[in-house]
């Protein structure tokens, strides 16, 4: 495991539940995972659905497959290894997996070549007899000797020539051989060689009976290891031309390791996985810290950037702290632990860093708060790191360190950080708890148990109950009273000012906040109810200008029918014409105008000024040009009026030249002679700030229609262009 990684964990208190977690491992390995965090919680879940079999536990390979590479013969125990791996990885195809497990397992294929190699091997990581008969021989021979040896050895503790100078008729291993414990002047009963010697001062022998017996079997054993050398040689010539594989395979099995390590550590903790999510911030609900046997659940939400935890002393702040940043430690790598999954949310961060310990150290000659100054200046590195800091004031004055540190947070904060900070003293929190980005976390205690509770409140600040915590640890009561009236009623009346008008504050920000945001949800309901007033007048508009269209149509035909001759059908051809009229007299009177001169005032997309009114008509300036418009279509405009800028002659001449209008006429006109027209009309309207224009080119054969459409659609200031509905021969530009 990594320094870093290691300096953070013991910070953190997790070591112990590190340690647990690895008994899990076949193989050392470092706790973090390589690869899309989201695919391996997929895994992870698939697999805590699957019963599946133990991986064995081995060694770490790395060197043997770095030999590997170099065409070095390994050792029957490190080749007995990559074949256990290559076994094991089929026994899980024998198994019904769920996806993705399925895919990926199933996607793994071994080699012929490999696979004959695996055949060789019997369970207990030896050559397999059946394969080769030669070791089968040698292997009931040594069996045989071994069963001649301790014959003989049975049969000279029990002779009678040498029961007198035997110490004992147990057979002693010394030096790795089998020995006799005997008496001086055993020589005249047994040959044998003096090998060892007890402190009791006797001697340690080997019947020469016995050495000989032995001597057969190093034979037995040398022609044994010679013929697995063979192997040996053989199967690392095989796996050294699929290296590549084996290094894959190796690699699978480690993730597969990490896999079914923190599943079954879920299982025999009953503990979940909580997968980090991509944005900042951590919900905690009934989280316990592996590290306390029987807990009190935390349950609390960190969503700014700097949380702020004061209270009473030995009340859990430190824990609160470390439980805050182990939570996200745990997820980040995956690890589960005890906590309501369906409400806990952990949010992903860069990097995890604690300001924990007191950083003094008499031999590098520094002090407290110089210590602290060089562990904050290191986290101005640090971009989107979740950092803890206990005790922040520490070392040095109060009062100063509030101020320093209350700019150091927001510039560290600036950058991305986020803070979870403890403190006794109230200064810092006062300072910073009109801040929107901090978030205050109290402490409780119980006044009438005189005790902590471990839980906390947010949103406030706590006091520290320094006398009643000296008082609970054993220090004298009489000694505590001369403290507080030392201390004085008024400093601590100003203390409790302070945590009162703090959360007055905040309370006041927190109304404040649900009034704009009402007020913003108001305004959004007003302007789409404009927006919808609006749509409902154009419609109306468009409706009216379909109504009198076909009254001019019927009309027109009832005239045409008259010319020819004078018929019952075109007089109903009138009557029919007078219908549409009377429909579009039916338009409702505009209510009484509260217009007045000077007012911004909407028409149709256009916003401009009144100038004037007259009767049922105003006059209006909208880009600079004057427009006679019905009263009834105009809308009071709710946006501020513009500073007036004084208006410049040439201005003023340019846009008397241009001549600009709202519509132009093609009728009668030829293609080009028509073409030049719209574009002088376009150009005009551009100057002059028009936002829509409109094109009359009739309907006829739709010649005029078909080339005004395709300069429109070349021309590189349109927004956008559209026919008038009701083929009323029409076309609207949005400039």
């Amino acid at each position: 495991m990594e320094g870093g990684a290691q300096h953070i964990i013991q910070k953190l208190d997790l070591e112990g539940y590190l340690q647990r977690f690895e008994h899990f491992l076949s193989r050392p390995k470092a706790v973090a995972m390589e690869g899309d965090t989201h695919q391996h919680y997929r895994y992870i879940k698939a697999l805590e659905s699957l019963l599946f079999p133990l991986p064995p536990e081995l060694p770490v390979l790395e060197s043997s497959l770095a030999r590997l590479r170099k065409q070095a013969v390994l050792s029957l125990e490190e080749l007995y290894a990559f074949v256990q791996i290559i076994q094991y990885f089929n026994r899980l195809k024998t198994l019904t997996l769920p996806e993705p497990l399925s895919g990926w397992i199933h996607g793994i294929e071994v080699q012929d070549e490999i696979r004959n190699v695996l055949g060789y091997f019997t369970e207990e990581g030896e050559i397999n007899p059946s394969r080769e008969p030669e070791l089968a021989d040698i292997n009931r021979a040594l069996q045989q000797n071994r069963r001649t040896i301790k014959e003989a050895l049975y049969k000279l503790t029990h002779a009678a020539a040498l029961t007198d100078f035997l110490v004992d008729t147990q057979v002693h291993f010394q030096n790795g051989e089998e020995t006799l414990l005997v008496r001086g002047g055993f020589n005249q009963a047994i040959k044998a060689t003096v090998v060892g010697r007890s402190s009791s001062g006797f001697f340690y022998v080997v019947p020469h009976q016995i050495a000989s017996l032995k001597r057969q079997a190093e034979t037995l054993q040398s022609r044994k290891e010679e013929i697995v050398w063979r192997y040996c040689k053989q199967f690392s010539e095989v796996f050294h031309r699929w290296e590549r594989f084996l290094h894959y395979i190796d690699r699978e099995y480690d993730r597969f390791d990490h896999y079914q390590a923190r599943v079954q550590f879920a299982k025999a903790y009953d503990y979940v996985f909580v997968l980090p999510s991509k944005e900042k911030g951590v919900v905690l609900e009934a989280f316990a810290h592996p590290a306390i046997e029987d807990p009190i659940p935390v349950s609390i939400t960190l969503d700014k950037p700097i949380m702020l935890i004061t209270g009473v002393n030995a009340g859990g702040k430190t824990m609160l702290l470390k439980s805050i940043l182990s939570a996200v430690y745990m997820s980040k790598y995956l690890l589960p632990f005890r906590c309501n999954a369906s409400k806990t949310k952990i949010g992903k961060y860069k990097q995890i860093e604690a300001i924990i310990d007191d950083p003094q150290s008499v031999k590098n000659d520094i002090s407290t708060f110089a210590g602290r100054m060089l562990e904050f200046s290191r986290m101005f590195r640090k971009k989107d790191a979740l950092i803890g800091v206990d005790e922040i004031e520490l070392g040095t004055d109060a009062d100063e360190a509030a101020a320093l540190f209350k700019v150091l947070l927001e510039a560290l904060k600036r950058r991305g950080n986020t803070f979870v900070v403890t403190t006794h003293h109230k200064r810092l929190a006062s300072l910073m708890a009109a801040d929107e980005e901090v978030e205050l976390i109290a402490a409780l205690y119980d006044e009438e148990k005189r005790l902590p509770t471990y839980t906390f409140l947010q949103g406030s600040i706590g006091k520290s109950y320094a006398f009643e915590t000296a008082e609970r640890y054993g220090i004298s009561p009489l000694v505590v009273e001369k403290a507080k009236a030392f201390y004085g009623e008024d400093k601590e009346r100003l203390g409790e000012l302070i945590e009162k008008s703090t959360t007055l504050e905040r309370e006041m920000r927190r109304k404040i906040l649900e009034v704009e945001t009402q007020e913003q949800k108001l305004q959004k309901k007003q302007r789409h109810l404009e927006t919808l007033e609006e749509k409902m007048q154009e419609e109306q508009r468009k409706a009216l200008a379909t109504l009198e269209n076909r009254y001019n149509a019927a009309t027109k035909r009832a005239q045409q029918a008259l010319k020819t001759k004078e018929s019952s059908d075109g007089r109903r051809l009138l009557n029919e014409a007078h219908k549409y009229k009377e429909k579009a007299k039916k338009e409702p009177e505009a209510a009484p105008s509260t217009l007045q001169v000077g007012d911004r005032v909407k028409y149709r997309s256009h916003r401009g000024e009144l100038l004037s009114i007259k009767a049922k008509e105003a006059t209006i300036m909208v880009g600079g040009l004057k427009m006679r418009v019905p009263l009834a279509a105009l809308k009071k405009s709710t946006e501020t009026m513009p500073k007036k800028k004084p208006k410049l002659p040439q201005v003023a001449t340019v846009v008397e030249k241009s001549g600009a209008s709202l519509s132009i006429k093609l009728l009668g006109m030829f293609g080009d002679e028509a073409i030049v027209k719209v574009d002088k009309f376009l150009s005009d309207a551009l100057v002059n700030g028009l936002n829509e224009v409109e094109i009359i080119h009739g309907t006829g054969s739709g010649i005029l229609a078909k080339l005004v459409t395709e300069y429109l659609r070349e021309h590189p200031k349109i927004q956008k262009f559209y026919r008038v509905p009701g083929n009323l021969g029409a076309t609207i530009v949005e400039l």
